[in-house]
């Protein structure tokens, strides 16, 4: 699963622009119109990071911000802003509300490609590591494979999603609902009892032919990765 990247863009075209820079990068990104759902929807989509433009810093971007900064679960979470205005006491005003970098609209997409990497790699290097270890689990993201005690274990591609996720936080409980997020977005055909259906298989995946504890199920709450 590649780094999800929260988009927010009112300018269709800058965002189409945007879009396909990030993705041909690697990145996944997940388009969304600005506006008052912006940290709501960062909760509840937890991505590796938010990009979101607007006109002129106003109250508007500022509580943003500020309102990243004050959610738990945004705390820490990478936000670039895009401003509208050329005016440096505008860009220090999104800066000193909370944004961890803050660019012109006019940027080149290959300017904030840099910004973005260098942003992920200051704030938290495992985001771009291209190997992922929790125990004697082994996860390459790259090659697509996973090997636990040096064996290879064979997952399809939405378990391979749901492990990559689960290993990025182990101990952490996640929900059903936030699960299914992570697979599949807002796809709302899906029922988080599909969430259930991968689980076991993943399981089943994991373990070698036996029932094990790496992946726990919380009663009521969700399912976690264990942090041995």
């Amino acid at each position: 699963m590649s780094l999800r990247i929260l988009l927010a863009e009112e300018n269709e075209e800058l965002s189409v622009t945007l879009q396909r820079a990030l993705e041909t990068e690697g990145y996944a990104v997940e388009p969304m119109r600005p506006g008052e759902a912006l940290v709501r929807s960062a909760v509840a989509r937890l991505p590796d990071a938010v990009v979101f433009g607007a006109r002129a810093p106003g109250s508007a971007a500022i509580e943003v911000c500020r309102e990243f900064r004050t959610t738990p679960a945004t705390l820490r979470l990478p936000v670039v802003v895009l401003l509208g205005s050329s005016f440096e006491q505008d860009r220090l005003a999104v800066l000193s509300a909370g944004a961890d970098d803050c660019l012109m609209k006019d940027v080149s997409p290959v300017e904030l490609l840099i910004r973005l990497k260098n942003l992920l790699r200051r704030l938290n290097p495992a985001l771009l590591d291209t190997t992922l270890k929790v125990g004697d689990l082994v996860l390459d993201k790259n090659a697509r494979r996973v090997h636990r005690q040096k064996k290879e274990m064979k997952l399809g591609p939405t378990e391979f999603r749901l492990l990559e996720f689960l290993m990025k936080s182990p101990g952490r409980v996640y929900s059903r609902a936030e699960l299914r997020m992570s697979l599949w977005g807002d796809e709302a055909s899906v029922d988080e009892r599909a969430v259930d259906v991968h689980i076991g298989r993943l399981r089943k995946g994991i373990s070698f032919g036996k029932t094990d504890s790496v992946i726990r199920t919380v009663r009521g709450a969700g399912y976690a990765l264990g942090d041995f």
